[in-house]
């Protein structure tokens, strides 16, 4: 059964700002990709060759494009940085057919990018604001792999930090659809669907946990590579995030921070199948292999 609460006023207050910075982030996204269309319209195939079309050679080429330069050697020379290795390739990236249509839907994505930049500044410093007195949870939960500033204000935002209103892990893990759900037949048990969750906490954990899982020499990363090869990525990721979550529980209600457990940890707690497992790896390749358990000195 899902716990029933009204948060406190400064976290529902904080979950207005960061559901609403989200969906600004994810609309400046949108709008990112409308932009490169444009361009892939017009035979400008700028994004082939820079990284980032909004950085700032990117933005110094697509403002010239919109003010009527058209000459791919000149918005070539317009690059910085590490960028300038790449003027031939740009050159001929450039070498389009870019009308005055597209510099008008160019000049407008632009403009509208701004806009979302500014409203995503200004929903950031309220939250620095409305998180302030949380600031030391934000502290220890970004210690967490794949936890950033941002996703740990809103996971505060989602869960709160009061864990007295789930009791356990479980119970939260329940709450939130991050577990396997039970199915029994004819008095058998079998694995059955999570029960569906908060739909904006379940995006923060997504994104938390698929930057877990790529993670180098972490308990996360490991719990990933281990799992994905099994069942796939979707439910490695499923699990990575019941993880975060788990730790997340214990980090508010005990006041620490993360503990990693390493990416040995599997293997550390069931030798024995490690063991096997090495085996069989051996068996393949077509040795016959017998263990003989060292002696503790």
């Amino acid at each position: 059964m899902r716990p029933s609460f009204v948060p406190p006023k400064p976290i529902r207050e904080l979950r207005n700002l960061t559901r609403y910075r989200k969906a600004q982030i994810e609309e400046r996204g949108r709008e990112a990709q409308r932009l490169d269309k444009v361009l892939q319209d017009a035979g400008v195939k700028l994004s082939s060759v820079a990284t980032d079309i909004l950085g700032k050679s990117g933005r110094d080429m697509l403002n010239a494009l919109v003010r009527g330069t058209r000459d791919p050697e000149v918005l070539a020379e317009l690059a910085r940085g590490k960028l300038r290795a790449k003027i031939p390739a740009l050159r001929e990236a450039l070498l389009g057919r870019f009308s005055n249509h597209h510099a008008l839907l160019v000049s407008s994505i632009l403009a509208k990018l701004d806009f979302l930049e500014e409203i995503i500044g200004s929903l950031s410093e309220e939250i620095d604001r409305v998180i302030a007195p949380f600031g030391h949870h934000v502290e220890r939960i970004v210690t967490i792999p794949g936890v950033d500033k941002r996703v740990a204000e809103a996971l505060i935002a989602e869960v709160g930090v009061d864990m007295a209103v789930f009791g356990t892990p479980d119970r939260l893990a329940s709450w939130a659809g991050m577990c396997p759900g039970n199915h029994e037949s004819a008095g058998k048990q079998r694995s059955g669907r999570s029960r569906k969750g908060p739909k904006w906490l379940q995006a923060c954990l997504t994104e938390a946990a698929k930057a877990a899982g790529r993670t180098k020499n972490t308990y996360s990363g490991s719990q990933y590579q281990r799992l994905r090869g099994r069942r796939g990525p979707a439910k490695a990721t499923k699990a990575v995030g019941h993880s975060i979550l788990v730790a997340y529980f214990y980090i508010i209600q005990n006041e620490v921070p993360y503990r990693e457990l390493g990416p040995d940890w599997f293997a550390r707690r069931r030798p024995e199948a490690q063991a096997r497992k090495l085996i069989r790896q051996l068996n393949v390749l077509g040795y016959a292999v017998s263990l003989t358990p060292i002696q503790a000195a």
